[in-house]
């Protein structure tokens, strides 16, 4: 069994896999040694981790599970199942990382765009040679609203509605910000989503990340969402480092 620890800005989560199945997902603000000496405890055939964190503090964690198991810390520098073509590697976003990881071991040797939905919105490329070749970085939708009435001196604070479609005519100010954001990043995903598509003919589309149910259910063209694609692609790279 293999223990999987994605640490974001706001929520760590923590996921026992047994092969490639999770038996048991967490998702919290924080994550200490205590929770994790329980967890240990209760999968006592754990014999591995591996650990992405976007946080600085987590020396204590990485000391107990280096103690513990065989471990790995995703680093900018940590052998990869795919060839790595960013320019600037140490740059790179440990989520875009695991992401395109995941990605590969759900498509292999396929041309896969990887669409994570969240605080930004990142398109993430890994051709059917297993490269990654990079990408882009776009404001996600709840960016958008912040920027709107922040940037501005009139706007109001608008909530993005996840539930229904959005009129493209909007008679208030609410339904015009309402349609200009949520309406204006499904043309805009859709529309480099396009553009891959005619430099990738047959490309394989996935889309995870916090909002991936609102463009998996309004985009119009044909997407696979896999809300848990980081935690796959961690454990992905966790089972190529110890096969090395």
């Amino acid at each position: 069994m293999k223990l999987v620890i994605d640490i974001g800005n706001s929520f760590v989560k923590s996921a026992v896999f047994d092969g490639l199945k999770i038996v048991e997902l967490n998702k919290s603000p924080e994550f200490s040694v205590q929770e994790l000496s329980v967890l240990l405890d209760k999968y006592k055939l754990i014999d591995s981790a591996i650990l992405s964190s976007v946080r600085k503090n987590t020396g204590t964690i990485e000391l107990f599970l280096d103690q513990k198991l065989h471990f790995v810390s995703l680093e900018s520098k940590t052998p990869l199942p795919f060839k790595n073509s960013y320019a600037t590697p140490e740059t790179l976003g440990k989520d875009r990382i695991a992401a395109v990881a995941g990605a590969q071991s759900l498509y292999p040797e396929q041309d896969v765009l990887v669409i994570d939905a969240g605080t930004s919105i990142t398109y993430d490329l890994l051709t059917a040679k297993g490269e990654y070749l990079g990408g882009g970085i776009s404001p996600g939708l709840q960016m958008r609203f912040d920027a709107l009435h922040t940037l501005t001196s009139k706007l109001p604070l608008v909530e993005a509605n996840y539930n229904k479609e959005i009129n493209l005519i909007g008679n208030s100010t609410k339904k015009s910000i309402l349609t200009g954001v949520q309406n204006g990043v499904l043309q805009e995903v859709d529309g480099i989503i396009e553009r891959y598509q005619s430099d990738f003919p047959g490309l394989k589309i996935i889309i995870c990340g916090g909002d991936n149910k609102y463009f998996d259910k309004y985009l119009k063209n044909n997407i696979f969402a896999a809300p848990n694609l980081v935690l796959q692609g961690l454990i992905n790279i966790l089972q190529f480092n110890e096969n090395l």
